[in-house]
C-alpha cells in the first residue's frame, strides 16, 4: 500500500544538491515543536565542538519523508527519521517507490510513540471514535502522518472516514486542539514532547488507547511497530496509554567519508549525557538499543566504533 502520493516524494528527490562534502554539515530534523529539532541541534553542536574541521546546523523541516529526500538529493548530511519511513527508502517501497535512497546508519536513537491527543472533556474514547471528527494526521512528509495512515489503514479507516484530515505540524497542531479548531491530534514523536507538554499545560487533555487487537493490526500492516506504553502522568493528569513505538534512526548518505561516520557516531555516545540534558528521548540512546533496533544496515565508519567498544553488530547491520 502507498501511504504518501509518488509526485510528492518525487519532486523532493528531484531538488539541485548542493556539493558533498563541505566544511558545514547539514542536520535534517522536523519542527520545532518535537524532539527531532533539539536533539539535531544538540549534535550539531557537538560536531562544531569535538570534530576539527566542521561545522554543523540542524535545520528545521517536514521531517522524515523530506529528510531521507534531502539524503538521497545532498541537501542534508545528516537525518533524524522514523524507522518505518528509513526502510522504505532503503528498499524503495511505500513512500519511496519512485526509488531507492543511497542510506546507512549510524545509529537507532531512541523510539518513538504514537500519541493520539484529545480534550478531556471529548467524548472520544478510542480509536474508532475518529470517524466524522477533525483529526490533525500530522505535517506532509512527516513520519507522523506515514505512521497515521497505518494505524487508520490497519483498523479498516481512513481519511474519508474522518470529517477532515488536516495535516500540521506539531506545533499547530497542539495550538489547533487548545482553540477547539480540531477534535484530535496524532503525534509520532519521542515522549515527552515539549509541544503536547505546553498544551496540557494550558487545557486538560487525555491520551486515547490503542486496544491489544487494534496494535495487532497496526503491527500487521507495518512490522517495524512494536507495543509500547506511556507511563501515567507523562503529561499533566494523562492514564497509562498503551499504543505502538518506532524506532528513530541518525542516517547518512551511503558514501559519506568513512572517518567522519566514525568520529559522529562516537561522539554521540561519547557524549549522551549532553543530548539528555537537551531532550529525555535520549535516555534511551545506548549502544544495545541501537543495534537491536537500527531499521537498515549500519555505515561501516559506524561499525568501526561499535566493534572498538566491543560490541557485537549483527549481521543483518552490515551492509
Amino acid at each position: 500500500m502507498k501511504l504518501l502520493p509518488a509526485c510528492a516524494v518525487a519532486g523532493a528527490l528531484a531538488l539541485t544538491a548542493p556539493a558533498f562534502g563541505q566544511m558545514q554539515l547539514s542536520i535534517a530534523t522536523g519542527g520545532t515543536g518535537g524532539a527531532y529539532y533539539p536533539i539535531g541541534g544538540g549534535l550539531a553542536e557537538l560536531i562544531g565542538q569535538h570534530i576539527d574541521g566542521y561545522a554543523a546546523v540542524a535545520e528545521v523541516t517536514g521531517a522524515s519523508v523530506e529528510n531521507m529526500a534531502l539524503i538521497h538529493n545532498g541537501g542534508a548530511d545528516f537525518a533524524i527519521a522514523l524507522g518505518d519511513t528509513v526502510y522504505q527508502a532503503y528498499t524503495g517501497t511505500g513512500a519511496f517507490e519512485v526509488g531507492k535512497v543511497d542510506a546507512l546508519a549510524l545509529a537507532a536513537l531512541y523510539p518513538n510513540a504514537v500519541q493520539i491527543v484529545v480534550p478531556a472533556e471529548s467524548d472520544i474514547q478510542s480509536l474508532s471514535d475518529l470517524r466524522g471528527k477533525r483529526v490533525s494526521v500530522g505535517a506532509p512528509g512527516s513520519g507522523t502522518e506515514i505512521n497515521a495512515q497505518a494505524i487508520l489503514h490497519g483498523n479498516g479507516m481512513s481519511y474519508e472516514d474522518l470529517a477532515s484530515a488536516q495535516r500540521l505540524n506539531f506545533n499547530e497542531t497542539a495550538d489547533a486542539i487548545r482553540d477547539g479548531d480540531i477534535d484530535a491530534g496524532i503525534w509520532s514523536v519521542g515522549p515527552p514532547t515539549g509541544s503536547i507538554i505546553s498544551l496540557a499545560a494550558t487545557r486538560s487533555i487525555r491520551l486515547i488507547p490503542l486496544t491489544t487487537e487494534e496494535i495487532a493490526n497496526a503491527k500487521e500492516l507495518e512490522p517495524i511497530f512494536a507495543d509500547y506504553t506511556l507511563p501515567e502522568g507523562i503529561y499533566d493528569g494523562t492514564a497509562q496509554t498503551a499504543t505502538v513505538g518506532i524506532p528513530n534512526a541518525l542516517v547518512v548518505p551511503g558514501d559519506m567519508d568513512d572517518d567522519l561516520a566514525y568520529q559522529v557516531t562516537k561522539l554521540l555516545f561519547e557524549e549522551v549525557e549532553y543530548l539528555r540534558s537537551i531532550h529525555p528521548a535520549t535516555n534511551d540512546t545506548t549502544i544495545e538499543f541501537s543495534l537491536g533496533a537500527s531499521p537498515i544496515p549500519l555505515h561501516p565508519g559506524a561499525i568501526r566504533y561499535y566493534e572498538e567498544v566491543g560490541a557485537t553488530v549483527p549481521d543483518r547491520l552490515r551492509p
